[in-house]
């Protein structure tokens, strides 16, 4: 359960938790066709808070909001101002962040016409996605029977929300069947993502993920490519098949909510030994020390309250 906070912002002004509601014609409830971004906002060891890269995942949210052809009524500058002010109005020192893009009520029907473009902005405590035992010793995941969107069919680099319907129905399938979370392949049936993730595995020392063709771009999938090269640890990339990510030596998920979270286990597989190895290890150490504010060179990506 989401823990209830004071206020919620909408449209440029705080409300209470409790009154921030929408009509029930509103056109995204119907269609789908809204738009949402995740961000953490981390306590830092000096004792302040600070959202990671929060600009990235602002313009994130208006390229989508582009792609989709909506129009958000606020500039990327006075989104950022927004998020750090709700974090402050409901005293969060760490937490999640949901903005969220919405097409109020007016026409109905496919075409939302000139139905009202609405953005609110949730701040909740979250601890950690898939459990603090997952990111200690990792978890176990299933290759779902549903397959990621095809480019063509929606579009795959946004956050979409009816895109979510998808990653719905692999997440319950593979908690139904004991898992921890779903692996969904893409069209041609290579390892694309998580229900809400990015994927890396490793193999013999090579750190694969795969390109961006058909996945979203994740920000923290780019921090950790990024801390990578900073540890010399070799990366690219890459396809690869389902049998190749059952050979791997170490697996693991990232994304905003799952930070960086080994995978033990694929399909009642063990992935190398069945703990997270040491490249897993030494980028989940170095992720968590940038969110902390422990590392100089990275400081650039906290934006603090």
């Amino acid at each position: 359960m989401v823990e209830k906070g004071k206020s919620i912002w909408f449209d440029g002004r705080f409300v209470p938790w409790d009154d921030a509601n929408v009509h029930v014609l509103t056109h995204t409830l119907h269609y789908g066709m809204g738009l949402f971004e995740g961000i953490r906002c981390y306590k830092c060891t000096d004792g302040r808070s600070a959202a990671f890269r929060l600009p990235e995942h602002v313009k994130r949210l208006f390229d989508g909001a582009g792609a989709l052809r909506l129009t958000i009524p606020f500039s990327q500058d006075e989104v950022v101002a927004a998020i750090l002010d709700t974090l402050k109005e409901n005293n969060l020192a760490a937490g999640y962040i949901r903005p969220l893009v919405v097409i109020g009520q007016g026409a109905m029907g496919i075409h939302p016409q000139e139905n009202p473009v609405h953005l609110f902005i949730i701040t909740w405590p979250w601890g950690a996605y898939l459990g603090d035992e997952g990111l200690t010793k990792g978890i176990r995941t299933k290759i779902s029977s549903f397959t990621r969107h095809h480019v063509n069919v929606l579009l795959t680099k946004t956050k979409t929300v009816g895109n979510y319907a998808n990653s719905i129905l692999a997440k319950v399938e593979a908690t139904s069947d004991g898992y921890d979370e779903a692996i969904m392949l893409d069209v041609d049936g290579y390892v694309a993502e998580g229900s809400g993730e990015n994927i890396f595995i490793v193999r013999d020392g090579l750190l694969k993920t795969p390109p961006l063709t058909s996945i979203l771009g994740g920000i923290t999938r780019d921090t950790v490519l990024t801390l990578a090269k900073d540890l010399g640890i070799p990366y690219v990339q890459h396809r690869f098949t389902r049998d190749e990510l059952y050979a791997a030596d170490e697996a693991f998920f990232t994304g905003t909510a799952a930070e960086l979270t080994p995978i033990r286990e694929v399909d009642r597989r063990t992935i190398g030994p069945g703990r997270p190895g040491p490249v897993t290890k030494s980028l989940q150490e170095a992720f968590f020390k940038v969110v902390k504010g422990e590392d100089p060179a990275h400081a650039g990506w906290l934006t603090y309250v």
